[in-house]
């Protein structure tokens, strides 16, 4: 079964309690079709809970979990890939991610195993990593024979990652985009990303995720009010002239990451 993913997907990232469940089921009902959870969230039961409530057929939509840091080992990623099933109320998880390689514990191939024995299973439909390096990508591979479906890394126009993503188009791995439109940075009021949004007749935000069609990323925005969903929603449709596209990818810097969160040093529990 291969895996189709829509253009654009939900985060769903502090959106808990019942207060979440409504503004996923407003996604769900808006349009979207990839919802992005994780263990670490605590929200796969409102995840959950909005899919089966949202009226929107359960085929339809591509639910995605990701194994934290502390469940590396193969028998504690087992019971956790589980658990995040039954907190689902859901039969199966469609997509399921380890968030962060945590190289310098050395586990993360053991977490990947277990991935593929829960996709045999039935369990999950589909396995994939979030913030590995071509280096761990090319050692699943050599190991265990089985390459991820999905990468799912930051990337937006000040860490534009062009390297990882050709690597990634070259291995046939899809791109997810995390933080896509730079939370809490300053991208959304960049003079180029403001003039490229006027010269579009756009918001700066949606021309940030024509960028991300126009890369072949799936950027996966969060967005609590029906209007900003819309809006994003929409916003990978519309199409950037490709002077523009080199213009925000050309704002990539050294220093572009959001907070400190090299995949080659940092430790997710």
């Amino acid at each position: 079964m291969s895996l189709t993913l829509p253009p654009v997907g939900f985060g769903t990232y502090k959106l808990n309690g019942l207060s979440g469940v409504d503004a996923i089921v407003s996604a769900l009902r808006t349009g979207y079709r990839l919802l992005d959870s994780a263990m670490n969230y605590e929200n796969e039961g409102a995840v959950g809970t909005a899919v089966r409530s949202s009226g929107v057929p359960r085929d339809e939509v591509v639910v995605t979990s990701k194994l934290p840091g502390r469940h590396h080992a193969y028998d504690l990623a087992v019971t956790s890939i589980e658990e995040s099933v039954l907190r689902t109320g859901l039969d199966h998880l469609d997509l399921h991610l380890i968030h962060w390689p945590n190289p310098s514990r050395d586990l993360y191939v053991e977490a990947w195993q277990a991935l593929i024995d829960a996709q045999r299973r039935g369990l999950v439909f589909h396995i994939g990593v979030c913030n590995f390096l071509p280096e761990h990508l090319d050692r699943l591979e050599r190991e265990t024979g089985v390459l991820p479906a999905v990468n799912q890394i930051e990337l937006h126009p000040y860490f534009p990652q062009v390297e990882a993503l050709a690597h990634h188009r070259d291995r046939g791995i899809a791109t997810q985009a995390w933080s896509p439109l730079g939370r809490k940075s300053d991208l959304l009021e960049n003079s180029v990303v403001t003039a490229v949004a006027r010269e579009h007749g756009i918001t700066p935000a949606e021309a940030v995720l024509a960028w991300h069609a126009a890369i072949g990323t799936v950027p996966l925005p969060k967005a609590s009010s029906p209007e900003r969903q819309r809006q994003n929603l929409a916003a990978v449709e519309l199409e950037l002239d490709p002077a523009a596209v080199e213009r925000l990818t050309a704002l990539g810097r050294p220093d572009g990451r959001l907070f400190d969160g090299d995949p080659a040093t940092r430790v997710e529990d």
